[in-house]
């Protein structure tokens, strides 16, 4: 298809860009784990048992003798003798983690430094109102499968927040709500309709997707999330637009477009990818789609793609000239075209002013707490610092006009995908960003499985890294939508996905819980798309109680102590087993805490 004008690839290769910048980039190293397990049985499933363990544990240095101590796994207690030794009859699974037996204090006042973010995948989370399901004509699920809309929606999301409550989180990360392409596009090599049910292909940012609900079912969202202690996090896309399905082309630049693509259906020795051939990519009338001046696709009268992050077009899609700062006077005839955007013309504003304005207006409409920016460095820095500086004004402002609403008066709060960013800071920090995403540890908890001196290692550099300066901090998580499910990774291995849960809720910085993590949600089919397997619908009706009670156990515990997250790290020498304590001393705030495993 190479001999087509570069916007060509873009309407039919579809991959769901929502994170790497390659199609094969966020494939996960093998670590070399090879575990047996088997899914559960349908319906909630308990492995517990009774027994408990009586456990000698050593606090030298972190609770004074006599001290009053509660284990938070299994509620038990105990008292500091004058050794500095603590005896609990502890929960089988070994974990222990002590705090003192009161009431928390001033420090489980929430700080991003130690959040516990939820990432849900709106569309394949729950199904709160089955009416919206068909919104713009998109088909019926029956027939659509992995690259369709499930239903899932902001209702949904509002439903199940006791959830989310009970698992300690306190913030919910949720794929971008815009209103997406209506359309399809081939997915994978074509054997399926790959449609924007992730959110990463918008059509207008301006408008909320009505297959996920109304701006009162987002009112509504987010006014619950509050309510309960959970600020709301949206994806934000800055670098591209959706492709141009054949619907849209239909609808609204349906000159360049063949009339029987309603129709259309593959034919023998076709596939989905082939509705291009209805599509007459060299017609000058694509200025009336986005345009010269906001997109680089190839064409007629567009600048085609760069080579570099900046200018490529990222898995062939439309590329925004973000970095552009002259004023953008012709606005684009997709929007015009709409009828029912909430953009509006300014002539004097730069394709810059206009994403940023787009974005932050959803901080001021409905209180908005952060960002997760989607391909960060295939955008210019300084536009994530303007959508920073512009978003933190619109919260200030919501929270003004709301102060019976607001749950406190921390700034706007930004975290960024730089793909294959680590545990290192460098000048995103100083351009907007509060956090970035760590894609180094869902690698390394596989490999500190079954070795807790790894563990160890890995927990002493985060908090010396991240809670030695507090203008730095990463997202940490073993799951996500671009790369793997680490239950699926690991064989089903139920036991693996116990411990690795205890790894994750104690590590230094913020943590993100993918869906089902915490419920060990079992990948779905991915035809010859590897990403499509990690967005299956979450698993309400076929899950074990017991690993979901654990993950809870461990939120909890991690929302109740800022020293979990934000602390000193050091471990504790033991008879046998593996301990270590965390401690947090700053601005009048102290926190302590000792985590211990069995042998």
């Amino acid at each position: 298809m190479r001999h087509f004008a570069l916007f060509a690839p873009l309407a039919f290769l579809a991959f769901a860009c929502s994170s790497d910048p390659d199609p094969d980039a966020g494939a996960t190293p093998d670590s070399g784990v090879s575990v047996d397990g088997g899914p559960t049985d349908a319906g909630p499933t308990d492995s517990g048992v009774d027994a408990s363990v009586g456990l000698t544990i050593d606090v030298t240095g972190v609770f004074p003798a006599g001290t009053r101590l509660k284990d938070g796994y299994s509620g038990n207690t105990g008292t500091v003798d004058t050794n500095g030794k603590v005896e609990i009859q502890a929960d089988p699974r070994g974990v222990v983690l002590l705090e003192r037996d009161q009431a928390p204090g001033p420090e489980a006042t929430f700080r991003w430094d130690n959040a516990t973010v939820y990432f849900v995948m709106t569309d394949r989370f729950f199904n709160g109102d089955a009416s919206n399901d068909n919104s713009y004509g998109r088909e019926t699920l029956d027939g659509i499968g992995i690259g369709g809309w499930h239903g899932g929606d902001l209702a949904g999301l509002t439903q199940k927040l006791d959830h989310l409550e009970d698992l300690g989180i306190n913030a919910i990360w949720i794929t971008p709500p815009v209103e997406q392409v209506h359309g399809w596009v081939g997915g994978g090599a074509g054997e399926f309709q790959h449609f924007a049910y992730h959110g990463y292909w918008a059509l207008d940012f301006t408008t909320l997707d009505a297959n996920l609900g109304d701006s009162d079912d987002l009112t509504t969202f987010v006014n619950a999330a509050h309510a309960r202690g959970i600020r709301v996090v949206f994806d934000v896309v800055l670098n591209h637009p959706g492709y141009a399905t054949g619907a849209d082309l239909a609808a609204y630049l349906p000159s360049v477009i063949d009339p029987n693509f309603a129709t259309w259906r593959p034919g023998a020795g076709q596939n989905w990818q082939d509705w291009n051939a209805l599509v007459n990519y060299n017609s000058n009338d694509w200025l009336n789609w986005w345009g010269p001046r906001w997109i680089r696709a190839g064409f007629p009268g567009h600048s085609s793609a760069g080579q570099d992050d900046l200018r490529m077009s990222l898995a062939f899609l439309p590329d925004f000239i973000t970095e552009d700062f002259r004023p953008v006077s012709e606005f684009p005839g997709i929007l015009t075209a709409k009828g029912d955007s909430n953009a509006v013309p300014d002539a004097n504003a730069t394709l810059r002013q206009y994403l940023v304005k787009w974005h932050s207006d959803w901080v001021r409409q409905y209180g908005i707490d952060g960002f997760r920016c989607d391909t960060a460095k295939h955008v210019e820095k300084a536009t994530w610092s303007a959508l920073k500086q512009a978003s933190v004004t619109a919260l200030d402002e919501w929270k003004a006009a709301h102060p019976n609403d607001k749950l406190d008066d921390l700034d706007f709060w930004m975290t960024g995908e730089v793909f294959p960013h680590g545990v290192v800071k460098d000048d995103y920090f100083t351009n907007g960003f509060d956090s970035l995403i760590n894609f180094d540890f869902q690698t390394q908890a596989k490999m500190a499985l079954a070795d807790n001196s790894r563990l160890d290692s890995i927990y002493s550099m985060y908090a010396q890294a991240i809670n030695t300066d507090p203008t730095f901090n990463v997202l940490s998580y073993i799951s996500s939508h671009d790369t793997e499910l680490f239950y699926g990774s690991t064989g089903k291995n139920l036991d693996a996905q116990f411990r690795v849960g205890t790894q994750l809720m104690l590590l230094p910085g913020a943590v993100q819980i993918y869906y089902g993590d915490e419920t060990a949600r079992e990948p779905g089919p991915n035809s010859t798309d590897p990403k499509q397997a990690t967005r299956s619908d979450m698993n309400w009706d076929n899950y074990d109680a017991a690993l979901l009670t654990h993950w809870q156990k461990l939120g909890k515990f991690r929302g109740r102590h800022v020293a979990v997250g934000a602390g000193s790290h050091r471990s504790l020498a033991q008879a046998s087993g593996y301990a270590f304590a965390r401690e947090y001393d700053q601005n009048g705030v102290t926190d302590q805490v000792v985590v211990y495993f069995a042998p």
